[in-house]
């Protein structure tokens, strides 16, 4: 099978760095290009969010133009290729599929996810902590829940959930009193504290804490801007009560589907 726009759009790439190409392409490095990498990558995510399939296209050129154009730049200073990346990629995938590529039998998802989960140990022998391959770039939320589950991983788990529970009321006490004390270098990190019990109530119950605080801040920046749209008066002159009235008259005109 050929894929002679994925040859082009690699070639494209190669005229652009080189002499003749562009001044702005060519003074791009694996650094410059970092921001980059997160804002497509985000942009894609809000496509499928959106459930916007022409738009999905679209964003996942940008990431593709991304990973071309760092396998381009790491290629001219002999690191390596575009070749490699997806040679490197598809070794990882055969080998983390031994129920497809290979003869081991699996009984559902979860075997399957078991097998990832030793492969990717042998494979990353030379980390020494549990704790090693949680990305510094992601959010504080992933970071967070991430570690939980590595933790989770060799059984460093609540003994039930209502212990869980205990904890997370434990740190809004011990946030209160930092706040009530007006220690504000303690009441950060009780907050803190806070977040990251929250982060472990809703991996417990097997709720990815990051996509549910993007789903709140959608439904926030919707039922904001239909106050915006719906208000008669300009919002900094509305009383808390006005205020109030206003939250709960977007909230229904959305719910009830008068966009």
């Amino acid at each position: 099978m050929n894929y002679p726009n994925l040859e082009r759009l690699i070639e494209i790439i190669k005229i652009l760095r080189s002499e003749n190409g562009c001044a702005w392409d060519r003074e791009q490095t694996h650094s410059s290009l970092r921001r980059n990498m997160l804002e497509e990558a985000y942009e894609a995510v809000d496509a499928i969010d959106d459930n916007d399939m022409k738009h999905l296209k679209e964003e996942l050129g940008d990431v593709l133009l991304q990973v071309v154009l760092h396998s381009q730049i790491a290629s001219e200073e002999n690191e390596f290729c575009i070749e490699d990346v997806a040679k490197e990629i598809s070794d990882k995938l055969v080998r983390r599929h031994p129920h497809v590529f290979g003869n081991v039998e699996v009984n559902g998802t979860d075997d399957i996810i078991h097998n990832w989960e030793e492969i990717k140990k042998l494979e990353k022998q030379h980390r020494k902590s549990v704790m090693d391959g949680v990305s510094r770039a992601q959010s504080a939320l992933m970071s967070a829940q991430k570690m939980s589950k590595k933790a989770v991983g060799v059984g460093f788990e609540w003994p039930n959930e209502e212990m869980l529970w205990d904890c997370y009321n434990s740190e809004i006490q011990e946030f209160k009193d930092a706040i009530k004390n007006k220690d504000w270098q303690n009441a950060e990190e009780e907050l803190g504290d806070i977040l990251f019990a929250t982060v472990n109530i809703a991996r417990w119950h097997k709720i990815d804490a990051e996509q549910a605080l993007i789903i709140a801040n959608k439904k926030f920046m919707k039922r904001f801007r239909k106050m915006e749209e719906i208000s008669e008066k300009e919002l900094d002159k509305l009383s808390f009560e006005e205020y109030d009235e206003l939250w709960r008259r977007a909230k229904k005109m959305i719910r009830d589907g008068e966009e």
